[in-house]
């Protein structure tokens, strides 16, 4: 297989300044509600997660978004995981939304911020108990010798907290990305991509800008 030849071209749809919404919170509000009606499209709340460490190496993965609110997006993890040693280490953090069927994208950066507790423990017991158990089983991101020693351990919590309300662990909760910079990618016919930034000014005003593909 020849991975030079693979391309396709975008012919789904036009972004234009004049449909932007001012507000870039709104405007990807609109863009995830059309993204979570899309047939063609699952997981739609889904995201890379960008992080840097105290080495200066970048890491990635995929987690899900789980709140919005006037200030930012929110998504639970725990804290000690790989992702909670580098936010401790610098706030700084990229999300990336990867909708390719509907041909767009979406780059947010911002400033990394802890959810109170109690906003944590709400959705924490919001969960299916099954979830719960997994988060106060797993030491998220440490070795471990097997996975059978990790299905012991949730075994044995299963029983133990079989009539009783599983405890949130507290290494465990909230994040909320703070954004500074949001970028709307809408794949374009030629290549020739349409992209529109929005950063926030010194007076905390959105600034649009359309960028060259």
């Amino acid at each position: 297989m020849k991975l030079q030849d693979e391309r396709r071209d975008y012919e789904r749809a036009q972004l234009r300044r004049s449909t932007l919404k001012s507000d870039p919170f709104e405007q990807f509000a609109s863009w995830l509600s059309a993204a979570k009606e899309a047939a063609v499209l699952s997981d739609s709340t889904a995201f890379t997660l960008a992080t840097v460490g105290p080495s200066g190496r970048p890491h990635q993965r995929i987690v899900l978004l789980k709140d919005i609110d006037s200030t930012g997006f929110i998504f639970y993890t725990n804290y000690d995981s790989q992702k909670g040693q580098d936010i401790s280490a610098n706030q700084q953090a990229s999300m990336h939304f990867a909708w390719l069927p509907l041909e767009q994208q979406i780059r947010i950066e911002g400033v990394v911020e802890k959810v109170d507790q109690a906003t944590s423990e709400a959705y924490f017991h919001s969960r299916p108990k099954s979830s719960q158990l997994g988060a106060l089983a797993s030491q998220q991101s440490a070795t471990i010798e097997s996975r059978g020693e990790l299905e012991e351990v949730y075994h044995e919590l299963t029983d133990r907290y079989a009539d009783q309300v599983v405890p949130m662990p507290e290494n465990w909760g909230g994040y909320r990305v703070k954004p500074d910079y949001f970028e709307f990618w809408q794949g374009g016919k030629f290549r020739l991509h349409d992209r529109f930034c929005y950063r926030q000014s010194q007076t905390n005003d959105w600034l649009i800008e359309r960028l060259q593909p």
